[in-house]
């Protein structure tokens, strides 16, 4: 563990290279208040314009509320958004960027009740994960197809033509950027395509561990069946159908986790997401990802070793990098 300053140092000094009289909008929830309290003391000491909001926690999860900010957005130097939930999927901060803001999306859900920001896993060199997604976006770039397998039997394939991957590795430090605090190689696939069958043996994302593996049908983009022993295939299910949206059972991303310090321990789901060793399919929302597909929100789903390949190249072999 760090302590919370050093963590918003990493934040707002490495991460996003704020200079003195820029407009910081810090967006978060009820439940990070002291998050947002650290924030302003770095600003204060920075000379930095710190704007902060207070959302209702249960309502940033759907994007609406995020929506009917875009005006605002457009006028500001550096927006983060800290609450429990990303938003970076949403159409308000792809407006905002495209206009010249840098945006870094920074969830803030720890199920064990410590700070995102006292988690050694954003002490992670940037650097080194940008040599890693180098190698993997170079490989991935311009292919059509992205087949994985794992041992337990994972063997899905998914649609990436015309998709361009792309990367996140904390740093947005010029305009136009968008970051993330989940260290990752990133492509949205074609939706409607997405097919074959996944053993999710590692994080449900928001909503904890995976405590037994869960057999997980895909045909034409769509999630079909899920099943395991004990609860977690119903957990996840009835997750899903929480959000009373249907996209959210059609995946919107792919990733690959690059974080070499994260594990999956089901505290931040960004950590397990990040982890070096893992793929996660991102449930739902997509846009700011490249892709075109609406949803009620965005949640991933993590699996643990896995071999990928695009177009038969050899991009990672049981959960290490190949290329």
């Amino acid at each position: 563990m760090i302590n919370i300053e050093k963590g918003v140092s990493i934040i707002l000094h490495d991460w996003l290279n704020v200079q003195k009289d820029e407009l910081i909008h810090f967006i978060t929830d009820e439940t990070h208040l002291r998050e947002a309290e650290a924030v302003e003391r770095w600003a204060y000491g920075a000379d930095a314009v710190l704007k902060t909001t207070i959302l209702n926690s249960q309502l940033v999860q759907k994007g609406d509320v995020i929506e009917n900010m875009t005006d605002i957005f457009c006028k500001e130097n550096v927006i983060i958004g800290a609450t429990d939930f990303s938003f970076i999927t949403t159409n308000a901060i792809k407006t905002a960027v495209r206009k010249g803001a840098r945006f870094l999306s920074l969830p803030l859900s720890c199920t064990d009740g410590s700070s995102l920001l006292e988690n050694d896993f954003i002490e992670m060199d940037p650097k080194v994960t940008f040599r890693d997604a180098r190698r993997i976006i170079n490989t991935m770039k311009g292919c059509k197809t992205v087949h994985i397998t794992t041992e337990k039997g994972t063997d899905l394939y998914f649609d990436i033509t015309d998709r361009n991957p792309g990367y996140f590795n904390g740093r947005a430090d010029r305009k136009g950027l968008i970051g993330s605090s989940s260290f990752e190689v990133f492509v949205a696939p074609v939706e409607n395509k997405t097919r074959g069958v996944l053993y999710l043996d590692a994080s449900f994302g928001y909503i904890g561990l995976v405590e037994n593996t869960v057999k997980i049908i895909f045909e034409d983009g769509k999630l079909i069946s899920a099943e395991s022993e004990g609860h977690d295939a119903d957990k996840l299910l009835n997750y899903i159908e929480s959000f009373n949206s249907e996209n959210m059972f059609r995946p919107g991303e792919l990733g690959i986790g690059l974080n070499r310090i994260s594990k999956t321990r089901g505290v931040s789901y960004i950590e397990d997401e990040s982890a070096f060793h893992t793929f996660h399919i991102g449930m739902g929302r997509n846009f700011g990802l490249g892709g075109k597909q609406e949803a009620a929100g965005h949640f991933d789903i993590v699996t643990n070793d896995p071999t990928i390949t695009a177009d038969g190249k050899l991009i990672m072999d049981k959960g290490e990098i190949a290329c």
